[in-house]
């Protein structure tokens, strides 16, 4: 029988680098899409915690999360612990002081009047804890729009420029010489205190510094070498401005967001104190402060329980805004340090 003659090494070597190239490029390909992207979808894993890290290591930062969070918790289930609503009116404990024993003898949380009553025989406690909630929806729904609307139209003004910029900045400027308290009067008397209404007047006339100081910084990132890069390669302006030029300016969104929430509740609060902000029977803290106000000296318990409440609300906010900004910029608290150094060295060269 005739044997077929044996392949040449040569040929077999051919096959097998044939084959091997396809080999090595796919496993190229794998290994730069799974370079590309894990190690980014780290990258930003690993920023989240060293952001986590520098504000945990900052003590009155914690201490005033801590704040919040047990404030939200209160106004979530702090009105599991009476059985009043903010509406009920219990006429045998009328301008009642604050007591564990309710009018009928009770004990504890049945028919107790943890801070009291005011002249219409309304639960204190449960009357702050829906104006507690109702003052933190009405700040944070604010915040968010604020923040957004001041985001979105300051990003488009620095990016496009031209006609959008002075149309942007034409109305920035204009609704920052409108005389906005008068408008909320106007609005809160005319739609009986409804805080649907205040939430978009106060919306509508509070973007406009915040968006002034995101155009300005998104003109220096729009001139940067990855925005110009993603220009030319025929990236939708939307997405340049979402993925780009916002993620550098992120720092001051957070920040500005928090500072929103403790503008609002004292805008609220003074507007409430005023008689422009919401009305009975619905309260928030700042209404319960302009009706406390005027039983002080009689009532005393009416004016410092929701005083309590907001005091501790805008110092939370207050700490938890100077913490994120020392995560994001460790440099501005290092700078606070040298500075009170400074400070405190010359006052011992003078003494």
């Amino acid at each position: 029988m005739a044997m077929m003659p044996p392949e040449p090494r040569g040929q077999q070597s051919g096959h097998q680098n044939a084959t091997a190239p396809i080999m090595g490029e796919t496993g190229g390909l794998l290994a730069e899409t799974d370079a590309t992207t894990t190690p980014l979808a780290r990258r930003r894993v690993g920023r989240v915690k060293i952001f986590a890290g520098r504000y945990a290591r900052n003590t009155s930062a914690v201490v005033g999360l801590a704040m919040f969070v047990l404030l939200v918790l209160f106004a979530l289930c702090g009105g599991l612990f009476t059985s009043y609503s903010y509406t009920d009116t219990d006429f045998l404990a009328i301008g009642f002081p604050p007591s564990v024993q309710g009018s009928a003898g009770a004990q504890g949380s049945a028919g107790a009047h943890w801070f009291g009553t005011n002249d219409a025989g309304n639960d204190l406690y449960a009357q702050v804890v829906h104006g507690l909630q109702r003052s933190l929806t009405i700040a944070l729904t604010v915040s968010v729009g604020t923040t957004a609307i001041a985001a979105l139209l300051g990003g488009l003004a620095a990016y496009f420029g031209g006609w959008v910029q002075r149309i942007v900045l034409g109305t920035v400027y204009l609704l920052l010489v409108v005389p906005t308290f008068l408008i909320l009067a106007l609005v809160s008397n005319s739609t009986g205190g409804d805080w649907r209404w205040l939430i978009v007047v106060l919306t509508v006339f509070g973007w406009m510094m915040l968006a002034r100081v995101i155009h300005s910084l998104a003109l220096t990132v729009r001139e940067r070498d990855y925005v110009t890069a993603a220009r030319y390669l025929g990236v939708s302006p939307l997405r340049i401005i979402q993925r780009h030029i916002l993620p550098n300016i992120a720092s001051l969104l957070v920040i500005n967001f928090a500072l929103g929430v403790v503008a609002t509740v004292l805008a609220e609060t003074g507007l409430s104190f005023l008689g422009f902000g919401v009305k009975i029977p619905d309260v928030t803290l700042g209404s319960l402060l302009q009706a406390g106000a005027g039983t002080l000296a009689a009532s005393p318990w009416l004016f410092w329980f929701p005083a309590a409440v907001l005091s501790l609300l805008t110092i939370s906010m207050a700490l938890i805004s100077d913490g994120l900004r020392d995560a994001f910029d460790p440099t501005s608290r290092a700078s606070r340090r040298k500075a009170n150094a400074r400070n405190s060295s010359r006052r011992g060269a003078s003494r």
